[in-house]
């Protein structure tokens, strides 16, 4: 059975640095990897280089069988991968309705009706958005840009999904609530992979475990990560 998403030895850096050096991963649909590792060791490259942020220097990612490497991210997305870049990323001067309603407009050929149902539920799961829905993103306090940030990728009906320290910004409740969006995400079959900080929450919500570190991905998560 072909992996929804495969990344096999691929490196990339910045500059003239590799800092991810022949990392491998299979991701099924329905599963949830959660990729640990210390402050520094290119779990964000990682991420960056498989969603077509940065182009890997060498290896190989692939969606579904499809070879993909270095596709750009816009491509990307029509194929059906999201990427939730680290810092929360919204459009401050559009209203919450607008960020959430970004997607129809971007992404090639989106299913409209099933991404307004998505939206309705996660608006129901954080009424704190659907009370602000047309202030601007501005407004918000950064918790609750982020909830805006991973609405607008989680409810756009995606394949693979990449979260780059989801939980940032968000109240411990909020974050857990959050998680469950995502293991119920994964259990729709779309292959979920998260890197997180908080060690804690990624082992509860993930169906497997592994650790970057020095450029390459090994599992069971075993050392500290922190």
């Amino acid at each position: 059975m072909t992996a929804v998403l495969g990344v096999r030895a691929l490196e990339a850096g910045w500059d003239m640095t590799s800092v991810v050096r022949g990392a491998d991963l299979q991701v099924d649909g329905g599963e949830l990897v959660a990729i640990l590792g210390a402050n520094g060791t290119g779990k964000s490259t990682l991420l960056w280089a498989v969603g077509g942020l940065l182009r890997p220097r060498a290896g190989r990612v692939s969606l579904g069988g499809r070879d993909v490497t270095g596709l750009a991210a816009a491509r990307l997305a029509a194929l059906g991968m999201r990427l939730l870049p680290q810092n929360r990323r919204v459009f401050p001067s559009l209203t919450v309705r607008e960020n959430l309603e970004a997607p129809d407009l971007a992404v090639g050929g989106p299913d409209r009706p099933a991404m307004r149902a998505r939206r309705e539920d996660w608006l129901a799961r954080f009424p704190t958005l659907a009370r602000r829905l047309d202030e601007p993103a501005a407004a918000l306090s950064g918790g609750e840009q982020q909830l805006v940030a991973i609405g607008r990728v989680v409810t756009t009906g995606p394949r693979v999904v990449l979260l780059d320290e989801p939980s940032a910004g968000l109240a411990p409740a909020v974050a857990a609530a959050c998680g469950q969006v995502f293991v119920d995400l994964a259990a729709t079959g779309v292959a979920v992979v998260m890197v997180e900080q908080n060690v804690d929450l990624a082992r509860r919500l993930a169906t497997r475990v592994v650790t970057l570190r020095d450029g390459r991905l090994s599992s069971p998560a075993s050392e500290p990560t922190a």
